[in-house]
Order: C-alpha cells, then sequence, then structure tokens
C-alpha cells in the first residue's frame, strides 16, 4: 500500500470516527476516537475468532505503518508547534519554576519510582524483566503527553494559570525524559562503555540545552520575517517550512526537535502574533493551525486504537491480562507537584499518556524486553486516554471567563 492509500485510510477513518463521536458519544476528541478505534479493532478481533477472515488485511495495513517514524520524524513537530502556538508566555512565566521542576525532578523521580515498582510488580506475578528495562519503562511512561493533554484541557475551559501550568509541563517535560530515555538505554544496551555522569551531561546539553536555543533561534527568524509581509497565505506557508525544515534540521544537528519546536511555536504565538502579525492573519493562522492540530491528532489516537490488532496476534490473552493488572496500578506512581490547592488532584489524573511513550517503547531493541515493554506502555496509555481523559474534565476549575482568552496582547504590525 503507497502512502497516499494509506492516508487516505487514516483520514477516511478520522472523518467516520469523527463523525461518529460528534454525533453519538459527544466525548473529547481524543477520547472518542481512540475509544471508536479500540471498538472496531476489538469487533474485528471478535469476528476473527468467528471464524471470518477480516483481520489478515488490516493487519497487512498496520503492519506497513512505522508508528515510530510517523510520529517522531512526522506528526510530533506540527502537533507540538500547533499546540505551543496557544500558549501565553506571560502565564508560563508566572508558573516557570513549577514547570522546570516538573519537568526535571519530577520526571526523574517518576522514572525511578515506576522502573522499581514495574520491577517488583512483574517478578510477583512471574514475569522476568531487567531492573535496566523497567527503568526504560519508567523513562518513556513519565512525562505527560501534550498531544493527548492540550485538547482535553481546552474543551474542559480550565482555568487560564492552572492551564498553563499543565500544558507547560506536558510541552516541556519530553525533552528531559528522552535525555533520560537514551542514557538509560546506552546503558542497558551497551552502546557506552566510557564514564556515565560526563556522557548524560554532554546528553542534555545536546539535545535540551541545544534544542531550547535552537527554537530561539528559529522562532525569532520566524518572527522577523512575518513581521516584514501581510500576505497571511504566504505567513501560514512560511510557518509550515520553519515547523518541517527546523525540526529536520534540529534531528540532523542531533539536538532536540520536540524542545526547538516548543520554544519556537511560543515565540510565533506570542511576539510574532502581537508584533508580527495582522489581524487577519492572526485569525487565519489559528484557524489553520488549530485543523493541523485536529486531523493529526484523529489519525494519530485511530493508528493507537487500531494497533491492538497487532498486540492481540503476538500475545496471548491470559499475557494480556496480566499485564493489565500490571498496568494500571503503575497510573498511580506518579509524582507531581502544584502551585495552587486545586492543582495536586488534577495534576496527577491529567497526566495523560498517548502517542509518545509508544513510539519511545517502539524504537527499543527487537527481543522479548522489547515486546514486553511495548505492551505494558499500551496498556497503559489506553487505560490513560480512555480512563483519566474521559473523566479529567470533572476535576478541572473553570475559568471565570467562558471565553477563552487570546495568548498574547491584540496583534499589530510594527
Amino acid at each position: 500500500m503507497n502512502a497516499f492509500t494509506t492516508f487516505a485510510v487514516l483520514i477516511s477513518l478520522a472523518a467516520l470516527f469523527g463523525y461518529l463521536n460528534s454525533r453519538f458519544l459527544k466525548l473529547a476528541p481524543t477520547v472518542g476516537l481512540m475509544l471508536l478505534a479500540l471498538a472496531s479493532s476489538l469487533l474485528l478481533i471478535a469476528l476473527h475468532f468467528a471464524g471470518l477472515s477480516v483481520i489478515s488485511p488490516v493487519r497487512q495495513f498496520l503492519d506497513g505503518l512505522d508508528f515510530n517514524q510517523v510520529l517522531l520524524n512526522g506528526l510530533l513537530s506540527y502537533l507540538l508547534f500547533a499546540g505551543a502556538l496557544g500558549l501565553s508566555l506571560e502565564r508560563l512565566a508566572e508558573v516557570r519554576w513549577q514547570v522546570f521542576l516538573l519537568a526535571t525532578v519530577g520526571v526523574l523521580g517518576s522514572t525511578v519510582i515506576v522502573g522499581f515498582a514495574m520491577f517488583g510488580l512483574l517478578r510477583a506475578i512471574g514475569l522476568d524483566l531487567s531492573l535496566g528495562y523497567c527503568l526504560l519503562f519508567g523513562a518513556l511512561i513519565s512525562p505527560t503527553d501534550p498531544l493527548a493533554v492540550l485538547p482535553i484541557m481546552r474543551r474542559a475551559r480550565a482555568d487560564r494559570r492552572l492551564e498553563a501550568l499543565i500544558t507547560g509541563e506536558s510541552l516541556f517535560n519530553d525533552g528531559f525524559a528522552v535525555v533520560v530515555f537514551v542514557v538509560l538505554l546506552m546503558t542497558v544496551t551497551g552502546t557506552h562503555t566510557g564514564s556515565l555522569v560526563p556522557h548524560a551531561l554532554l546528553v542534555f546539553v545536546r539535545e535540551a540545552i541545544g534544542g531550547f536555543v535552537f527554537g530561539l533561534a528559529v522562532g525569532w527568524l520566524g518572527y522577523r520575517i512575518l513581521k516584514t509581509i501581510d500576505d497571511f497565505p504566504v505567513e501560514i506557508i512560511i510557518t509550515l517550512a520553519l515547523v518541517g525544515g527546523g525540526y529536520a534540521l534540529a534531528s540532523a544537528l542531533g539536538i532536540s526537535g520536540p524542545l526547538a519546536m516548543v520554544v519556537a511555536g511560543i515565540i510565533i504565538g506570542n511576539h510574532g502574533r502581537a508584533r508580527g502579525m495582522s489581524l487577519v492573519t492572526v485569525e487565519n493562522l489559528d484557524r489553520f493551525w488549530e485543523m493541523v492540530d485536529i486531523i493529526l491528532n484523529a489519525v494519530l489516537f485511530i493508528i493507537i486504537g487500531l494497533e491492538v490488532l497487532v498486540f492481540v496476534a503476538e500475545f496471548s490473552w491470559l499475557r494480556f491480562a496480566r499485564l493489565v493488572s500490571v498496568g494500571v496500578p503503575m497510573l498511580a506512581l506518579r509524582p507531581r507537584g502544584s502551585s495552587t490547592r486545586h492543582a495536586l488532584p488534577l495534576m496527577t489524573w491529567a497526566g495523560l499518556r498517548g502517542a509518545i511513550p509508544v513510539a519511545l517503547a517502539l524504537s527499543l531493541p527487537t527481543g522479548g524486553s522489547r515486546d514486553l515493554v511495548v505492551t505494558v506502555t499500551y496498556v497503559v496509555v489506553v487505560f490513560s486516554v480512555l480512563g483519566q481523559g474521559g473523566t479529567v474534565k470533572y476535576l478541572v476549575p473553570r475559568s471565570g471567563n467562558e471565553q477563552p482568552s487570546p495568548a498574547a496582547e491584540p496583534p499589530k504590525k510594527v
């Protein structure tokens, strides 16, 4: 199946499931789309066990999708940029230290807690996995996923400062978690034989600090270019080029592309929106990137929901059930901070896991340990999106203003 046919199938499913969710289920888009995709997978599995050969072509379609590449080298850059566009720099500055601690100390602490908890739980139920791979799982599952969190927080009309805290953490903690994941992976696989601490610091400087500085440069360049023209179709194309070209260049330089796109998106969404765009450009740019965000999120979570076919084909029902019993309690083992009295339960329950943990798990070397980590990751992600995503709105303190406030001051050309 070629790339166009694959894209056509996914868009058609996104349209169908989106209609069914909007018409009947009326759930948050992330939750509704994954639920329908998962239900479709389970229906196909049931038909397969009933003797109908319907699962084979679907599995062939999914086998042709390299989810790791589709996300990390395709969708992720645009999704992170779209999410960062709406993040107010002023509100982010108010919670900058909380975001920093959650994105660094919180992720590191959660990695250790979840890793050791998984090691003990798996041993207790008779599944053997080394402590190194358990810590790898802790690193990939600890960061909250902005792709899953952002649509739900916006739909719930959360308090703007609290939304900035949760959104800021979700957007920034991926960079640090990837650094921890990379260092642990090199240790577990034996690809790094020198002193670990200096190498870890080098990786952090290259990935995190390099990505931050590169994002500043890309965002500033985009702002300066947008400021010189007033032609919204061209300006939208420029933002697309900044994201695609910037992410590709960051990857080639060995720095954090996700972090760079977050920083660039914040700059364009604040300084670019306020000082480099006309009102017409701002309105059209917001609509365009909102549609990009909706479409790509729909495609992404449909793929995750359909992937259950692959996992069921590789693991027995008994083993799958035992892994569910491991995945569910681990959802409670995520330390999170708070800046308000309302934030602690919300920060804990709004810590959704989505596509990024799945992609990191799939990047592990092939083998039995990888299969087990991927399966546990998938169980946690599905429960997180459906269970937490479907109920987090009840914990969200509403903003006094029902209409979302703009991310920055009114736009004007200078």
